[in-house]
């Protein structure tokens, strides 16, 4: 667990540091700066093109994931495993850019009448895909060598500073809307030459494959598991992603900005499982690889509990202040209250779950996890086509948290059936009891005219309460064996 631990810290750090920056942009500054069709533009832009990047590497990705402790090898450069695995992406880029571009006009129909300013920016879609393709490949890459802090501080934290740049820069009215755009696509461009030249600084990638060694290697084995995952992947993303498309499609685009603010929110509750996952699924496949079934285990129970423990702080912490917090924002943004309350529980299912997807994706059974994801992608699609043109933004969030729920429960149960593995106790049933009677109170709380004095008292004395019932019910040893003061008692 120890290269886990400080490189989970180190993600954890970053992504909260990410977290604070993205709050900044998109609760403090984008709504102000942005009117709420200029929000919705950039935002579904990039879940367009995130989404048809994830076309793009078939499925290299995962096969990384899995396959790379095969052919680990500093001396010998990996074998050229880093230009193998680029060509996925290279080649993937140049079919998908081709398929978009054919069927161009059919996708500009489906947003002309209420999103007509996307169809004016589409073409940006291209040099996003491409950027977007190649991040995650390399991204995947670095995660594999255990080099994941460098990757997550230039995706959490400077895409979103130089974001907040790009907006204060047209907010200011120093450039024109085309240009504004070109920026925003621009800061891709410099996360992915970031990526690069960090692998760079950290080995002397091998660009001569050995083709030989591949073969000897199960490489075939490894291009169908990553075929296999192609279009899970897709899945797995668009689960994130497809709500704003979808909304887009149904509702005019200024309802877009609207949903990407709540739906922001909530990813405050994920982002320490986000920051564990990207080292932690590295160190389960090395360990499935040894056959290890005690270290997937620890790692497994260990995740859920405090994951779960903290998520629950924050998803107490976010809804019980979120009708105080939305206050802030400009006159419409408020209608995502229950945007956030829905999205948060699928969050925090997903926290409290554990890593069962890293487990079951990186075993002998990934196909289950496969099937999984791509029978999800057209349950999500199914419900927002439903809940969206009757339920508007609330309909979108039922789909995506649905989503998750039924995504988790099919990965925790078939691990358990599988590998005989699950990751609860009573400490977790001793969370959900700690939690649930701070949310009661916290909704019982009155509130006050101030709107910082609201969020404070709040938020006081629900942690208050959340504290004492984890320390009372001893679900963390740490509190005792290292806080002085209760050391002490």
């Amino acid at each position: 667990m120890g290269v886990i631990k400080r490189q989970g810290i180190k993600n954890t750090i970053t992504g909260y540091l990410g977290i604070f920056i993205g709050f900044v942009n998109l609760i403090l500054i984008q709504p102000h700066f942005l009117t709420k069709e200029e929000l919705g533009l950039t935002r579904i832009l990039y879940s367009f093109s995130l989404l048809v990047a994830m076309f793009v590497p078939l499925g290299i990705g995962n096969a990384t994931v899995k396959f790379f402790p095969l052919f680990k090898d500093g001396e010998k450069r990996h074998h050229g495993f880093f230009a193998f695995m680029n060509l996925f992406p290279l080649i993937g880029f140049l079919f998908s850019a081709a398929i978009l571009w054919i069927f161009k006009d059919f996708f500009l129909n489906q947003y002309r009448k209420e999103s007509p300013l996307f169809v004016e920016y589409f073409d940006w879609v291209f040099p996003l895909i491409f950027f977007n393709s190649f991040i995650a490949v390399l991204s995947v890459y670095c995660n594999a060598n255990y080099k994941s802090t460098i990757p997550a501080f230039l995706n959490d934290v400077v895409v979103r500073l130089l974001t907040i740049g790009v907006v204060s820069i047209y907010f200011l009215k120093w450039v024109d809307l085309n240009t504004f755009i070109l920026l925003f696509v621009g800061v891709y461009a410099i996360q992915l030459i970031g990526i690069i030249a960090y692998i760079f600084s950290f080995e002397k990638p091998g660009f001569k494959i050995d083709w030989k060694i591949f073969r000897e290697k199960k490489m075939f084995e490894m291009i169908r598991f990553g075929m296999l995952l192609w279009f899970a992947s897709v899945a797995s993303i668009g689960l994130k992603y497809f709500d704003s498309i979808m909304i887009g499609k149904y509702m005019p685009l200024s309802f877009v900005g609207i949903y990407t603010i709540a739906a922001f929110i909530p990813t405050v509750i994920e982002a320490p499982l986000n920051a564990f996952d990207k080292i932690a699924a590295a160190k389960i496949s090395f360990a499935w690889s040894e056959n290890d079934h005690k270290q997937i285990h620890e790692i497994y129970h260990k995740s859920s509990l405090y994951m779960f423990l903290l998520g629950g702080f924050l998803f107490l912490n976010i809804n019980i202040n979120i009708h105080s917090l939305l206050l802030f924002l400009p006159e419409g943004y408020q209608e995502g209250e229950w945007v956030v309350w829905i999205i948060s529980v699928g969050t925090l299912f997903n926290m409290a779950t554990g890593l069962n997807g890293s487990i079951l994706f990186n075993s002998e059974k990934y196909r289950y996890g496969a099937v999984f994801l791509i029978i999800l992608a057209i349950l999500v699609l199914a419900l927002q086509m439903i809940l969206i043109p009757s339920q508007g933004l609330i309909g979108a969030a039922m789909a995506t948290s649905l989503a998750s729920l039924v995504y988790n429960s099919m990965l925790f149960f078939t691990v358990n059936k599988f590998f005989k593995l699950q990751p609860f106790d009573a400490k977790n049933l001793k969370v959900l009891l700690i939690l649930t009677v701070a949310i009661l109170v916290g909704l019982l709380i009155p509130h006050i005219e101030n709107k910082i004095a609201d969020i404070a008292i709040h938020s006081a004395i629900v942690s208050f309460i959340y504290f004492i019932g984890v320390y009372s019910l001893k679900i963390v040893p740490e509190f005792h064996q290292y806080i002085p003061w209760i050391k002490k008692q």
